[in-house]
């Protein structure tokens, strides 16, 4: 389909509750040719997850996971999953501060506190239930992604402004992936 422009930082839309994807909306060609090109710019940047917000739609829609992100090059692979209206669970009140950058927030990252377990419920593209339980990466990878539905980006979520940089300062190695 289409490698789409990010939407970065400082844009009114990332900061905005995304709108639910409606039952009719699911299994749909429109809905289908949204994912592809979520895909498409995902796979293009090297993320390891995008939003709808992120290619400036406003709807819950999140995609993650599939293959190894030369982004997090010590991160486990997380399984493929389209999600849409997403509900998260915190497992626990155990948090793991780990570095995240984003497609949103080019060049930069930041030491963010996370739940370490979680639970995700949602629907997949043709409207069947999502219903999963995850630790590590895959719930960072998950609660990230999730944010950007509901009007949040990483930096806004860091305790320490210490612990947030441009990756070429913070991580040399990854910066040309940035």
């Amino acid at each position: 389909m289409a490698i789409r422009p990010i939407v970065k930082m400082g844009s009114p839309l990332l900061l905005q509750t995304a709108e639910l994807v409606m039952p009719e909306e699911f299994g749909s060609p429109e809905l289908a040719a949204l994912i592809q090109d979520l895909q498409d710019t995902m796979q293009a940047m090297d993320g390891a997850g995008i939003a709808a917000p992120q290619i400036g739609v406003s709807k819950q829609l999140t995609l993650f996971g599939g293959f190894k992100s030369p982004r997090y090059p010590d991160a486990e692979i997380v399984p493929f999953t389209i999600l849409c209206n997403p509900i998260l669970t915190p497992l626990g009140e155990e948090m793991v501060d780990d570095w995240e950058g984003c497609l949103s927030v080019p060049g930069m990252r930041g030491l963010v506190p996370r739940y370490q377990h979680l639970r995700y419920q949602g629907f997949d593209e043709h409207g069947q239930v999502i219903d999963r339980t995850v630790e590590g990466f895959h719930a960072r990878v998950v609660q990230h992604e999730c944010d950007h539905l509901f009007g949040m980006l990483y930096p806004m979520r860091i305790k320490d402004l210490r612990d947030f940089g441009f990756t070429d300062v913070l991580m040399p190695g990854l910066a040309e992936l940035d």
